[in-house]
């Protein structure tokens, strides 16, 4: 053997060999001996007294292989989600062959209290229009002097399933008594944004918090829809909204060419932190570790986490998730309420590997009692 082969051959030996340790020693209790240490973040935003979640709609769509071949025939997954052809911005001119301005020209006039009809003409210029169904929630935070106050957190996709959950539900008498305090829009994606004309058809100044990187075309949305109340636009970081609860803005680039992405952290006296998600994109480590480095819970506790969890949302199982599963031992969470792209194979997981995961009822639509589905009701503390 020549002296450089062997040297080579030794080199990619020690190298496998190494890789190969690292496996065994990240699992390891020695694995933190040379990481930095992190920061315990201070930052108080003040307790509430309980958290509770209504599950509006977890159900973003209803076929996933139609979904997939939508996306597929339109482009990928970085393709801007205007030009798909998905209702209700549909120009008749098929798949990844849409504009936002053409498909609002033949619904504009309708908004928002002609849903039915500028949903019925969507469907005739639009790919796969009856798949569409939506994310959104009730967030219902208790103060310490017992005073209520509701959030809604996203509005879903499907006018027609999302006027029905509302209905469903009693969040279109919320909104038309202004029982909701104010409407958070997480991030600009069409099952948890394109919804919006549903609750301007019972509340078109309901106060409006959204990221502030939503682009020209969702920023429009919003205005030709028939929002005239408060807007908040958040930025980069923190945005307290009561005592105990608050906001953070996220901004990383996303799929369907969508940027950023807002979460909620609750603090729950004698408790813990409860956090809540749309889709987090952010990745959940992430999601975690910025609410451990930026703020100061109760009993150093993550308590609780409700919403998706974007961990395999296609069920296309890849082993590197299994590392995702596994990380999220160390915060020893209490209660998980996953739903929506969090994946019911990653649901599975969570439960085959232990995790408190509250079980719901697989009612209107919802695929498994892994999940909080569509109806079901967490509580924090339970």
């Amino acid at each position: 053997m020549k002296r450089r082969s062997f040297i080579q051959g030794a080199a990619l030996g020690i190298g496998v060999g190494a890789i190969g340790a690292m496996g065994a020693y990240s699992y390891s209790p020695a694995r933190s001996a040379f990481l930095n240490q992190v920061k315990r973040g201070t930052h108080d935003i003040g307790v509430c007294k309980s958290v509770k979640v209504t599950n509006i709609s977890e159900t973003s769509w209803f076929d996933n292989s139609i979904f997939m071949s939508d996306v597929t025939a339109s482009g990928g997954l970085l393709v801007d989600q205007y030009t798909f052809n998905w209702a209700p911005f549909g120009n008749g001119k098929g798949p990844g062959k849409g504009t936002y301005e053409e498909g609002m020209k033949k619904i504009a006039h309708l908004l928002p209290n002609k849903l039915e009809e500028a949903w019925a003409i969507a469907k005739e210029n639009c790919i796969h229009p009856d798949n569409p169904g939506g994310f959104s929630c009730l967030v219902t935070v208790e103060a310490m002097d017992g005073q209520k106050t509701n959030y809604l957190f996203d509005c879903g996709w499907s006018y027609t399933w999302m006027d029905q959950s509302f209905q469903r539900e009693g969040i279109d008498k919320m909104l038309a008594n202004n029982e909701i305090k104010a409407f958070i829009s997480t991030h600009e994606h069409m099952d948890h944004y394109w919804g919006f004309p549903v609750i301007m058809k019972y509340n078109p100044n309901i106060h409006v918090y959204r990221p502030s990187t939503f682009y020209p075309a969702g920023k429009d949305y919003m205005t030709r829809s028939g929002h005239v109340g408060k807007l908040t636009e958040v930025t980069k970081g923190l945005h307290k909204l009561q005592d105990g609860v608050a906001l953070y803005q996220f901004e990383c680039p996303i799929i369907f060419k969508v940027y950023g992405e807002m979460s909620l952290y609750c603090n729950v006296k004698d408790v813990g932190l409860v956090s809540i998600t749309g889709c987090c994109h952010q990745g959940i480590i992430l999601f975690a570790d910025t609410a451990y480095k930026e703020l100061a819970y109760e009993k150093d506790q993550f308590y609780g986490l409700y919403g998706g969890l974007h961990i395999s949302p296609f069920d296309d199982w890849d082993p590197k998730y299994d590392d995702l599963v596994i990380g999220l031992k160390k915060w020893d969470l209490q209660r998980v309420g996953c739903n929506h792209c969090t994946g019911l194979i990653t649901a599975q997981k969570f439960v085959d590997a232990g995790y408190p995961v509250v079980q719901g009822t697989a009612r209107f639509r919802s695929k498994t009692t892994n999940y909080l589905g569509n109806g079901d009701v967490i509580a924090f503390p339970a």
